[in-house]
């Protein structure tokens, strides 16, 4: 018997922007480490101020009403709000789409490789991987290998954490590479 799929909501910018403010809020929970609560935060407070208030209450209510976005009453009376786990993939969904990794002021002569060996049954988390991979900056050298001059752990974790390949992948920082003037000209270090 074949399933029917399930169209997806098409969501406006703001409403977007709503999902991924209560994932960053899901972020800080979970964050171990103060460098990332801090950039976490910085996050937070860039995509909240350029909200607009009645944009900010329409897109609420439209997550509510596609199930997005869950509320339940307090005892104080106050309202708390949270992510359904629909609402989790959509916000991580629209987040993976703007990361990128960004160039040091200066370089520190290091360089970060992603090695994987991604076993065929998960030949599309593989392919989506080294899409995301090439998308935020990094270079690929061979097929499951992909190295940066930039700090990038932040950004590998994530991305390995969305696609659930965790104990596939391998974050290196090596000092030399034996094609370093190929690179260092690819990435405009010279």
């Amino acid at each position: 018997m074949r399933q029917k799929n399930k169209q997806s909501v098409q969501l406006r910018p703001t409403t977007q922007k709503v999902l991924v403010l209560l994932l960053g809020g899901l972020a800080l929970g979970l964050s171990g480490s103060p460098s990332n609560y801090f950039r976490i935060l910085k996050n937070i407070q860039k995509d909240w101020l350029s909200i607009n208030n009645k944009a900010l209450h329409n897109a609420i209510k439209s997550l509510y009403r596609s199930k997005l976005i869950d509320a339940k009453e307090n005892e104080d009376g106050t309202i708390t709000m949270f992510l359904t786990e629909a609402g989790k993939t959509r916000a991580i969904s629209y987040n993976i789409e703007s990361i990128f990794i960004k160039p040091m002021k200066k370089w520190d002569y290091m360089w970060r490789l992603v090695l994987f060996d991604i076993p065929e049954s998960k030949k599309k988390a593989r392919n989506a991987l080294s899409q995301v991979l090439k998308n935020i900056g990094m270079l690929q050298l061979q097929k499951s290998v992909f190295i940066s001059p930039y700090e990038c752990k932040d950004e590998i974790n994530f991305v390995i954490e969305f696609f659930q390949l965790k104990q596939h992948v391998r974050y290196a920082i090596i000092q030399h590479i034996d094609n370093e003037l190929d690179l260092k000209n690819i990435f405009h270090l010279l």
